[in-house]
């Protein structure tokens, strides 16, 4: 036994066997004792240790008292294994962990300290990489004021005194390379908090991976060299996501939106093929995935996440996600996926009181806990909290090439008194109810996606009328590309649900729209949101008979296609399911392909590839120099009709709608020029299971002014239809 042991060592290397050192890297591994090399070795499995020198085996004392702790001179500098054997006569061979230098550098160190650390996911979380030499897994995760964290796994027999990490400086990092670990390795992290408490084991924060819920520990994923063949979509993206450009996007739950053997969920990797053709096939140009990030719990469709960073393997592996990204882009899909930084769960293996203190959220419940949904609160102001998510979003486009981000919840990220009543909340520095961390939050992750990654769009769902939410940062604004526009869709489907006898007393909203409709880059969504919680389905809100409910959709579709604003449906609703939808099993798509639903498909499709092909019918979506009214006034008929302009070479379109079940024979209206105007799309056409009535293929303007335009025509609008005019 090496003879330089003093008391004070003595009283560290106690430490080891109880759990209770913090520093391991100062004991453990290789040390000059004067001029030798001195090994120190811990396993609590082991009776005899030696250190293996190129074959050479040099033993290793154990310490008294000390159980698994040995201790001796190892000659030269060469690298060694540790040779282990236990009471039974096992024998095993092992990499020292603690024989290895840090992976972090002094330029990750600095910036995570200063928490701008932009690409936070490639210096935390579990990393598979060669480290001096040797194949392994580097550890770091961020817990800035923990006593102790140890990394536990299967590798280690979940024993936390074995892999005490490595405490880098101020930044309140830990890390620790593991030799030997790779690919699939379960692990959590074993945290001992600010008070000297024994954390739950927690889940990485920045884990690419995790087990199929319930299981819940973050798995070891090595997310490099996916090999990209979707260049041609990525070098037009910009074009194909602008303000310019038609945007038609398929809402998906992927884990219902079809039920393999077993009821079991799609695949990623059976996506790429079924969701992809039949997205394509059907006219969209986006595809929105509900959230895919790592949740706990089915029933909160992954608006609940713990694993910011890691793909739900519910449907797979990381690379297998990017098989669905990467066939959407050779299809010329966009992809776009919902992000959820408002709010965290509070199972005990995610990020609340991470290090034994309130880390990522508020401590004051009154700006940390969100009433309405039982969670957590991220705390904007904290500039590592605030680079995690910036971070995180960066991580998605850059590392998955997704296209785009909707970003959930926004209003109750903006403003501290979020459904709360008076004195449930904290107002700001000056006294109001704005979140200002909040906003410089969502600001600076605009900038530095848009900056970092060209092309990709953000998407807000913000349900007030909080000002320039899709303008510029440098303008005042927030920063999105898009909005969803909620009050369109609350008042158009407050309308579309009346009686149409009762519609005439409702006219307003379904114009009052307009009046806004250029304030912002809006999105018109009629989302899973729409369909759930007893809200039942956008088929089952339309009054009428069987065939009356259907028009109205049809007319309903309609509408929504010619009004300025870019287009979204989940899913089901493109061929009028009939039920709402349940998370736990696939749409009915015995449905889809028969009757009066696949005549809504039919319509949805031919309206898709309408828009798409029509530049007045997207170009100016978000530009009031493309709309203008014709009849925004005949309450009496319910009738509606507008005129839809792109450049200056693009033909008109003219779109007439009527939501009463009484036929127009000959409805007098104003036209923007005389001559043939073909009846590009008329939503009762047989092909649509309607009544087969219109215009017999055309209409013909005379020069006889009408409703403030040079020309007008006498039009065939059948009952609850919608007909569109394009000049030939």
């Amino acid at each position: 036994m090496s003879d330089t042991i003093t008391p004070q060592l003595f009283a560290e290397l106690r430490k080891i066997p109880e759990a209770r050192c913090n520093d391991p890297f100062a004991i453990l591994g290789p040390h000059k004792d004067g001029r030798s090399r001195c090994v120190t070795a811990y396993d609590p499995g082991a009776v005899e240790m030696s250190a293996v020198v190129e074959g050479k085996a040099h033993p290793l004392d154990p310490l008294p008292g000390l159980q698994g702790v040995f201790r001796g001179k190892v000659a030269g500098t060469k690298p060694y294994l540790l040779r282990g054997k236990a009471a039974d006569g096992a024998e095993w061979e092992v990499e020292d962990a603690y024989r290895f230098g840090p992976v972090l550098g002094e330029i990750d160190e600095y910036l995570l300290g200063e928490g701008t650390h932009k690409r936070l996911w490639q210096a935390l979380g579990a990393h598979v990489r060669e480290h001096e030499g040797v194949e392994g897994t580097s550890f770091a995760v961020w817990a800035p004021n923990a006593r102790r964290v140890s990394v536990v796994g299967d590798f280690n027999l979940w024993d936390g005194r074995r892999h005490v990490m490595r405490r880098r400086g101020a930044t309140g990092v830990w890390e620790i390379f593991v030799p030997g670990v790779g690919e699939g390795a379960v692990y959590k992290y074993e945290i001992v908090g600010a008070h000297g408490e024994v954390m739950p084991l927690k889940a990485d924060p920045v884990g690419f991976g995790s087990q199929h819920p319930p299981e819940n520990a973050s798995v070891v994923r090595d997310i490099r060299g996916y090999g990209w063949s979707d260049k041609g979509w990525m070098s037009k993206r910009e074009a194909a996501q602008s303000r310019e450009a038609p945007i038609s996007v398929y809402e998906v739950h992927l884990g219902s939106w079809r039920r393999k053997d077993g009821n079991r969920p799609l695949s990623y990797v059976e996506a790429a093929t079924e969701l992809v053709e039949y997205v394509k096939d059907m006219g969209f140009t986006h595809i929105e995935l509900l959230p895919i990030s790592e949740y706990p719990f089915d029933g909160s469709w992954g608006y609940q996440p713990v694993g910011l960073f890691a793909p739900t393997v519910r449907h797979g592996p990381p690379h297998e996600f990017r098989d669905l990204v990467n066939a959407a882009h050779k299809a010329d899909l966009g992809v776009i996926i919902d992000w959820v930084p408002g709010h965290f769960p509070t199972d005990a293996h995610g990020l609340g009181q991470f290090d034994g203190t309130a880390l990522y959220e508020h401590a004051d419940p009154r700006e940390g806990f969100h009433q309405d949904w039982n969670t957590l609160i991220y705390n904007y102001g904290r500039r590592e909290v605030a680079n995690f998510l910036t971070s995180n979003a960066l991580y998605w486009l850059e590392e998955y090439h997704v296209d785009g981000l909707r970003v959930d919840a926004v209003a109750s990220m903006l403003y501290r008194d979020y459904s709360r009543k008076d004195g449930e909340w904290v107002p700001n520095k000056d006294g109001g109810r704005e979140n200002y961390e909040a906003i410089a939050m969502l600001q600076n992750m605009n900038i530095e996606t848009y900056g970092q990654a060209p092309g990709i769009m953000t998407v807000a769902e913000e349900s007030t009328s909080f000002p320039k939410v899709s303008r510029p940062v440098y303008d005042g604004g927030l920063g999105f590309g898009f909005k969803w526009n909620m009050g369109w869709m609350n008042d158009t489907l407050e309308y579309i649900k009346k009686d149409p006898i009762y519609r005439r007393h409702h006219h307003h909203q379904m114009t009052f729209g307009l009046h806004y409709a250029f304030s912002e880059n809006f999105i018109l969504p009629i989302s899973h949101d729409e369909v759930v919680h007893g809200k039942g389905s956008m088929l089952g809100r339309m009054p009428g008979t069987d065939w009356e409910r259907f028009a109205n959709l049809r007319a309903y579709y309609g509408f929504m296609w010619g009004h300025p604003g870019k287009k979204l449906l989940f899913m089901g609703q493109e061929f009028a399911q009939a039920h709402e939808w349940n998370h736990d099993a696939e749409l009915d798509w015995q449905m889809a392909g028969s009757g009066l639903h696949k005549g809504i498909q039919n319509l949805v499709r031919d309206l898709n590839k309408l828009y798409t092909a029509t530049p007045a019918l997207h170009a100016k979506d978000c530009d009031p120099a493309g709309f203008q009214w014709i009849e925004a006034n005949d309450a009496d008929r319910s009738v509606f009709a507008w005129i839809r302009r792109g450049g200056k070479d693009d033909p008109e379109v003219v779109v007439l709608c009527n939501f009463t079940p009484v036929e127009q024979p000959a409805y007098s209206v104003g036209m923007p020029s005389a001559g043939t105007w073909r009846e590009a799309l008329n939503s009762d056409a047989g092909l649509y299971s309607g009544g087969d009535r219109g215009n017999m293929g055309s209409v013909t303007a005379i020069d006889t002014p009408s409703h403030g335009q040079p020309a007008s025509a006498q039009v065939v609008i059948p009952p609850l239809s919608a007909v569109y005019l394009i000049k030939d």
